[in-house]
Parts: C-alpha cells; structure tokens; sequence
C-alpha cells in the first residue's frame, strides 16, 4: 500500500472510525485487536485498555465464530460476514450481524469488522430495528462516491475529481444512504466497508 492509500485510512479513520455510530474494531491476521472506536466501547461496555491486544474471541459467547483454518479462509476472501453473540462486561449477551473486510495498511494486513445490527438486553443498548435499507445493490457510480467519501473527500473534491455537480454528488449519497440504510456519512461509510461496497475499485 502506497504513501497516499495509507494517507487515505488515516483520513478514514480519523473520521467515520472515530464518528461512526457503528460499532467498529479493527483486528490483526491473529484476530488480536488493534484498535475499537467509541461505538464498540459502548457496545461491550469495557474500557479501550481492557480490549485492545486481546483476540476477538475471548468476547465471543460460547466457541469462537470462525476456527483457525475459517478464519485463514476467510482472510483470503477479503471481504466476509457473519453473525455470534458478543459478552458485555456486565455479563449480558448482545448479537451481532457484522461485516469485514481485509487490507494492507503500512505492509500490515488488518482486518476492519463493522457491526450492522445489534440486538440484545444489554443496558443502554437500543433494540435493533427492522433494516431501513431499501433494495437494490449501489449502482457503480454510487459505489465510486462512497469509495471517495471513505477515502476522505469533500462533496465539492468529489464532484470535480468526476466532473459533476455537487447537487448530483449529494444525490448519489443520499440514495446510497437510503440503500445501506445510513443517517450519516460516517455511519454511511463504516456501512459500506463492512459490506464490501467502499474499498472496490
């Protein structure tokens, strides 16, 4: 991964990482995580000393998702899905539908797994609702956009890197919105890469 792509992750993380009301955490090839944002924080209901550099297992109810060789296969995929229950520090289940995707940043590949819906008893966890999204996969054109969103770009960069307007710009994101089922850009953003619409070229 070059100067500028690894530029762009440290722009990515910087906003829909940190923002996103998605919980988020990014792991190591290991499964060791790495770093969580604040959404997963309040998720688990653990302090970021208390998760980080422990493997993504050890808050897994029951066996862990996946077993090495899984695990392994699925890294080879690059962009995977799933569904487990995770243990709050209080002791409460919550189950987890979450989406990952894999990438080399600074020669390191790493693994950013987004959860898309939560449902659970935990405290101060809202019920999952029935998904927003709408149907219908995002067009290639809003999966450019999302892409250069993630990447760090303005609605006005954005519409003169492609030569449009800003109003189409702020067109294809609100629908990728209504698609994903997103209230935010950020959120949009943490949305698509655990589904594996952002990072495609």
């Amino acid at each position: 991964m070059g100067l500028v792509a690894s530029e762009a992750w440290s722009s990515l993380f910087q906003a829909a990482f940190r923002d996103s009301r998605n919980a988020m955490c990014l792991a190591d090839d290991a499964r060791h995580i790495v770093d969580v944002n604040g959404a997963c924080l309040q998720l688990l209901g653990y302090r970021r000393a208390d998760i980080v550099d422990r493997p993504m297992y050890e808050f897994v109810a029951g066996e862990p998702i996946m077993t090495p060789r899984q695990w392994a296969e699925a890294l080879a995929r690059r962009r995977f899905t799933g569904e487990g229950e995770m243990v709050r520090a209080d002791g409460a289940h919550v189950r987890v539908q979450w989406g990952a995707t894999t990438e080399l940043v600074t020669g390191r590949r790493l693994v950013l797994v987004v959860a898309l819906s939560i449902s659970g008893r935990g405290r101060g966890l809202r019920p999952a609702r029935a998904s927003e999204a709408s149907c219908g996969p995002l067009s290639d054109r809003e999966r450019q956009i999302v892409r250069l969103v993630a990447l760090g770009n303005t609605g006005p960069e954005i519409a003169d890197e492609l030569q449009i307007s800003h109003n189409t710009v702020r067109t294809h994101l609100g629908n990728s919105m209504k698609k994903i089922g997103a209230r935010s850009r950020a959120q949009l953003v943490a949305k698509a890469l655990g589904e594996g619409h952002a990072l495609a070229p």
